[in-house]
């Protein structure tokens, strides 16, 4: 099921004496931060008033009703979420959160499952899922000829896997 609140970043400290604080974004840019003028603490239960800006590969972040070192230095470690509602990807993108744990299934054998999608990491070419079953994990490259469907809301990845991706398994 999907969640609405998305975890986007953690607080990792201060910058300067007048509140603003240093993000560790989760996004495939820092850049994407900016586009909010609302984050969260909680999964949603806590509302925050906020404008980002990049600098280099963190965000710095004020938050209204923040304006010394010692109230900033207060949120370090906490995780800042986004609300789903307010931003709409391309098509064929989704959020990472969102993969992690999908059933990855054979297309065109739907009776075979090859496992849960457990992480998502970026290579320069392409993403690579891991795809954990029995403890094992097989990386499986997310490419057109490999990943043939995403169905997100049914939590079901269908693929067409390489010779040899998963034929060890017994």
């Amino acid at each position: 099921m999907k969640k609405q609140f998305l975890e986007v970043g953690k607080i990792v400290g201060t910058h300067g004496v007048r509140g603003e604080i240093r993000v560790n974004p989760w996004s495939d840019t820092p850049d994407f931060l900016s586009y909010f003028k609302t984050l969260y603490f909680d999964e949603g239960k806590e509302k925050l008033s906020v404008k980002c800006r990049p600098h280099k590969n963190i965000v710095l972040m004020t938050v209204k009703g923040i304006d010394n070192i010692e109230e900033a230095e207060k949120l370090r470690g906490k995780i800042l979420y986004i609300n789903r509602d307010d931003i709409k990807l391309p098509d064929g993108k989704n959020f990472i959160q969102d993969l992690i744990g999908c059933k990855v299934v054979d297309f065109d054998e739907n009776s075979v499952e090859y496992g849960e999608i457990s992480d998502v990491f970026k290579t320069g070419a392409n993403d690579v899922y891991t795809v954990t079953k029995n403890g094992r994990d097989y990386l499986v490259p997310v490419i057109d000829s490999v990943v043939i469907e995403k169905n997100v809301d049914d939590g079901i990845i269908y693929i067409r896997p390489m010779k040899g991706l998963f034929d060890d398994e017994n």
